[in-house]
């Protein structure tokens, strides 16, 4: 099983998160079409609409870990568990159902082998690792991964992606890049000029 202390020599956290950002992109790419159920993020970042005040915190503990806090933003600056809760309860819907079961086992088996010690969330750090090295393979900690990254990277409209955290620390600039040549879907577009024929 792999040492999470050999992880900063062999992926710098810029890397994990350049290698999420198609994700986002393919997010981003059908945002209009799911903007009804993702409303623009109020700041708050307190109202969960998914997970209970446990599960919230357990969430929230876990992506502190995949991304943390050092010397830039982290999870939880960027209100990735945010995103998450948001995301189960609208446009994630279709992955909530197994979610909830991996989180729901993902306590349970925690509980199991640390009967006598405080729920996950209120774990130093490195107990939290010390049990998240145990548990990295498992397919909830997997999509936890992928939704960490994609809750990163999102348009903060979204939840996550707080303030642009995430693209501040990868360098992308969210960037208006429609312009001319227009094609036929652009007619009624008061800058369209039908394209000379090619003689």
């Amino acid at each position: 099983m792999p040492d999470f202390g050999d992880v900063d020599a062999r992926y710098s956290r810029r890397e994990v998160l350049e290698a999420g950002l198609g994700i986002a992109a393919a997010l981003a790419a059908w945002r209009s079409a799911a903007a009804h159920v993702a409303p623009p993020y109020a700041g708050q970042g307190i109202e969960r609409r998914f997970f209970s005040a446990g599960e919230a915190r357990t969430v929230d503990a876990i992506v502190a870990q995949i991304i943390p806090t050092d010397e830039t933003p982290g999870a939880r600056e960027m209100g990735v568990a945010h995103f998450i809760d948001h995301g189960l309860a609208g446009f994630l819907a279709p992955l909530a159902a197994a979610f909830r079961t991996g989180l729901a086992d993902f306590e349970t088996q925690y509980r199991r082998h640390n009967a006598h010690s405080p729920e996950f969330a209120s774990l130093p750090p490195a107990r939290q690792i010390e049990w998240l090295q145990q548990v990295e393979h498992t397919p909830f900690f997997n999509s936890l991964q992928q939704l960490t990254v994609l809750g990163a990277l999102t348009m903060p409209q979204y939840g996550g992606n707080r303030d642009g955290l995430g693209w501040q620390l990868i360098g992308f600039a969210d960037q208006h890049a429609f312009a001319p040549p227009f094609g036929y879907y652009d007619r009624d577009y008061p800058g369209f000029s039908a394209p000379e024929p090619v003689r």
